[in-house]
């Protein structure tokens, strides 16, 4: 057991780190992008090890947009604070980053993007590396691609995405024995129905006049 354990020190830390991540997304702070990092950083490892490549590498993905995520939450807070009332119309200003639903242009392209990165991701899986399930790994991989962006652009329609990959995610980590990983993506689909609920009420407060 203490083997066992020490193991997998460093998962279980990726899956506290990812949990206050979790908690912070949900209540829209920024800081939620430095545990992002930090989670991120310590999952490159914990993937490579599993053999899950494009886990891997959508983990490295998630470094970089998790300081471009901060970089765009906080200097859109610091312009609501600045200046609640001026927009970009005519000043320049960009208006406050608020919680905002995807139209059907744009829902579109997103399923475009995320079709192609499934197919080009699943065959240099399947041709290239010894993934033991290269097609779901890149499924898991494209959608979580654009949920994240998603998320950095505040759409509440990410959760619906989010919902899917997590569980979807519980039974390939189960499968693999990453039982802290699939313990952590359990409480990321259970929680994606209160992202989903607190993200709604910030929608509704500032596009209910």
């Amino acid at each position: 057991m203490e083997h066992w354990l020490a193991e997998h020190a460093l998962e279980w830390f990726g899956t506290a780190t990812g949990l206050i991540y979790l908690y912070l997304e949900i209540r829209q702070k920024p800081a939620m992008w430095v545990l992002g990092l930090v989670t991120s950083l310590v999952y490159v490892v914990v993937f490579f090890r599993a053999r899950f490549y494009a886990d891997m590498g959508l983990n490295v993905y998630y470094v970089v947009i998790s300081i471009y995520g901060f970089l765009l939450w906080t200097a859109r807070a610091s312009y609501r604070k600045q200046s609640p009332a001026m927009s970009e119309n005519g000043t320049g200003v960009p208006i406050p980053l608020v919680v905002r639903r995807v139209r059907a242009i744009l829902a579109v392209k997103l399923l475009l993007v995320s079709a192609a990165l499934f197919g080009l991701m699943g065959y240099v899986l399947d041709a290239f590396t010894d993934s033991p399930v290269p097609y779901y790994d890149a499924l898991t991989t494209a959608l979580s691609i654009t949920a994240t962006w998603m998320l950095a652009r505040k759409y509440l329609d990410h959760w619906f995405v989010w919902f899917f990959v997590n569980f979807f995610s519980v039974y390939l980590y189960l499968w693999r024995g990453l039982y802290p990983t699939a313990l952590l993506f359990f409480f990321y689909g259970a929680m994606t129905i209160v992202g989903y609920r607190e993200w709604k009420k910030s929608y509704m407060s500032t596009h209910s006049s």
